[in-house]
């Protein structure tokens, strides 16, 4: 009877969820709130345009801001990865036994003895590239970055702030009350939440359902602050 060939499936798209998640919670919460808040002075305002144009003017500096942030982080990561590299094909060059040392100690932390690692390290010892490749995953725990990885990060979480932030702020474009929208605003916004919270659960490993409950939750509490705080000074 044939063996039915082992198959294991990882989930490998991790940094393009994160960026995403980041894009996607901020920019569904920040216009949220922000237009929430506007249209709590909605007696001042007589129409939705002045919270549309400022709901417009968030998304595009939001997103711009939050994609160049990303970016800086990943380059930041890039340039961290390559100054340890750096720093350990030194290290393996200058003070190899030091380094031997050290290596040892990452299989004993593993539950290995010495005799049964040595003939590892001397393996290593001939194949320094390979040995700065070990140093860097097993004793720093750093991977090597997508070079493109820092302007894929900022695209993905600018692109999914804008896309987050036109949730909320639809109504209020598609409406002439500012009465009117916010309840439509609110309604769509927490469905959104909820949807998303839940998806980004899933991804994540996360219970869906909390994920869920935690994201409306936010983003209710910020918006539902805002605009208690422009009802009040109005």
């Amino acid at each position: 009877m044939p063996a039915t060939p082992h198959t294991e499936k990882h989930f490998t798209s991790g940094e393009v969820v994160r960026d995403i998640v980041i894009g996607m919670s901020d920019g569904l919460t920040v216009p949220f709130a922000l237009a929430a808040g506007l249209a709590g002075a909605a007696d001042i305002l007589h129409s939705t345009s002045v919270i549309v144009i400022a709901g417009l003017a968030e998304i595009a500096a939001g997103s711009i801001a939050m994609g160049l942030g990303g970016y800086l982080a990943a380059k930041s990561d890039s340039e961290h990865y390559v100054k340890e590299y750096d720093r350990e094909v030194r290290e393996v060059r200058e003070i190899p036994d030091e380094e031997a040392d050290e290596v040892l100690e990452v299989f004993q932390n593993y539950g290995l003895t010495s005799e049964d690692s040595m003939p590892i390290v001397d393996a290593l010892r001939k194949r320094p590239k390979d040995w700065v490749d070990f140093m860097m995953r097993f004793e720093l725990g750093l991977e090597q970055p997508d070079p493109k990885r820092a302007f894929r990060s900022a695209l993905t979480i600018a692109l999914s702030y804008v896309a987050g932030g036109f949730i909320p702020l639809s109504p209020y474009i598609a409406m002439q009350s500012a009465h009117s929208a916010l309840p439509v605003s609110v309604s769509v916004t927490l469905v959104a939440l909820g949807v998303f919270g839940y998806i980004k659960g899933r991804f994540t490993g996360l219970n869906s359902l909390r994920s869920a409950l935690q994201t409306v939750v936010i983003g209710g509490l910020a918006a539902g602050a805002a605009f208690a705080i422009a009802r009040w000074i109005s």
